[in-house]
């Protein structure tokens, strides 16, 4: 159960890591990102904070996969 569990937060940490960074180049080239200015938009702002918060989800199911793994719980 316990090897289960760390496996599960490791590919949760690999899923975000993988998946959040190419979306986000996506999201930097939409042209809803930046005003007629060249400001960043609210658009591009909430999804900087979507990856944020993924990226610090995946640093926290790491941290916690392997604390499960040493038993350090």
């Amino acid at each position: 159960m316990t090897v289960a569990l760390a496996v599960l937060l490791f590919l949760n940490a690999a899923f975000n890591v993988v998946t959040w960074p190419r979306f986000y180049v996506r999201v930097v080239r939409d042209p809803r990102a930046r005003d007629a200015n060249g400001k960043a938009t609210t658009f591009l702002a909430v999804h900087a904070v979507l990856l944020a918060i993924a990226l610090s989800l995946a640093l926290a199911s790491a941290i916690l996969g392997v604390v499960v793994l040493t038993g350090g719980y």
